[in-house]
């Protein structure tokens, strides 16, 4: 079952919310987690330039698939502690049926920095 739709807002207020195409470039098992995770090194491009993630999606993934791979990512949260990193983006993913985090991806090769709109 989903969540129930959220409250209506603004366009303006989506737009406060910064979601870039990034390529991963590094991912490693992230032991020091409480709940089983992978610690990915995202490429946002130039402007933005390389930022890490802690990502829960050891079900669907192995760290040697991820490499090379698009996702998108929200990159204007503040930085939050996880463990002994500092997750600087949000990596972003939907629930499959049993709720395990299915990446969301472009379907198609795009530039990295992209915005999503």
């Amino acid at each position: 079952m989903s969540d129930p739709v959220c409250e209506t807002i603004a366009f303006d207020d989506f737009l406060k919310v910064d979601i870039r195409v990034g390529r991963i470039v590094e991912a490693a098992p992230f032991p020091e987690a409480r709940k089983p995770a992978y610690r990915l090194l995202i490429d946002f491009g130039e402007e933005i330039g390389q930022k890490k993630s802690s990502a829960q999606i050891t079900k669907h993934y192995e760290p040697g698939e991820l490499v090379g791979r698009q996702v998108l990512a929200v990159v204007n949260f503040p930085p939050r502690q996880i463990g002994p990193m500092r997750s600087e983006v949000l990596t972003l993913g939907v629930p499959d049926a049993d709720g395990e985090v299915v990446l969301i991806e472009p379907n198609l090769e795009v530039p990295v920095g992209g915005r999503l709109f």
